[in-house]
């Protein structure tokens, strides 16, 4: 008796096969097993030439899922303010394809303190052509204005310290962005009603001012996610407290604003 031959399996599942089997395996840790694997961000998670400093982070960050919450697509342009050393810069260039643009915007006391030299590596790589450095202070970001999305990424509760003018900063923001815009925000919980008085020596800011300050810039609150969210986190500690080994398993709020159409 002849075995009957099974019909091959389409490509697009063929592959989702063998990704989660090599995840059951060990060989691949993705930051959720229920996206799709032709997922434009999935696939920016899984590019081989990531580094690994990046890779061992993204469990406690979940990045795809940030960025999908954040609304970001293929063919987007999109800023991502006070970038860093590039975390986040990479995966979304990498998703976004050709038609696609990040401007990566630093000030000054970032560059000079950590992140010029990383991120100057990393922008060097092949396949981030699609990347504008900018750096440059908020009163000329040199960002143009029409962008669908602008990202800031655990920096709200340093611009106290760093005499930041908030409110000049989030009306640049809705200035640069398209009617309809998005302008995700992600950022460490502090105590309520400390606000912003623990920037500097905790690395937090109350969520609640950050709503306020920002819908009076013109914005509406789209969405909220609770998916960084830390209940064993009682918002006492510094974040850079034990080494970096507590920077990314703090309560993180997680904000969507949208720009109003009119």
């Amino acid at each position: 008796m002849v075995a009957a031959r099974r019909s091959p399996l389409p490509p697009h599942l063929m592959l989702k096969t063998l990704f989660a089997g090599a995840c059951l395996l060990g060989l691949l840790v993705p930051a959720s097993l229920d996206r799709e694997i032709d997922d434009p961000l999935a696939q920016a998670m899984l590019h081989p030439s990531r580094l690994e400093s990046d890779k061992a982070r993204d469990s406690d960050r979940k990045p795809d899922r940030v960025l999908d919450f954040f609304g970001i697509k293929r063919g987007m342009h999109v800023a991502d303010l006070m970038a860093g050393d590039g975390y986040y810069t990479e995966i979304m260039a990498r998703a976004l394809g050709d038609n696609g643009k990040v401007y990566c915007q630093n000030t000054k006391i970032p560059l000079e303190r950590f992140a010029d030299k990383p991120l100057t590596a990393r922008l060097a790589r092949p396949g981030l052509e699609n990347v504008v450095r900018l750096d440059t202070e908020f009163e000329d970001t040199g960002i143009p204005e029409g962008l669908d999305a602008a990202i800031l990424v655990r920096f709200y509760h340093d611009f106290a310290w760093q005499n930041v003018d908030r409110d000049m900063f989030n009306d640049m923001v809705f200035s640069r962005l398209k009617p309809g815009g998005l302008f995700g925000v992600l950022d460490h919980v502090a105590e309520s009603g400390k606000g912003i008085s623990q920037g500097q020596s905790l690395h937090r800011v109350d969520p609640a001012l950050v709503r306020e300050e920002i819908e009076a810039a013109g914005f509406v609150l789209e969405a909220e996610s609770f998916l960084l969210r830390n209940k064993q986190d009682d918002h006492s500690w510094n974040i850079f407290s034990d080494g970096a080994k507590r920077r990314d398993k703090t309560d993180r709020f997680i904000y969507l604003f949208r720009k109003p159409l009119e």
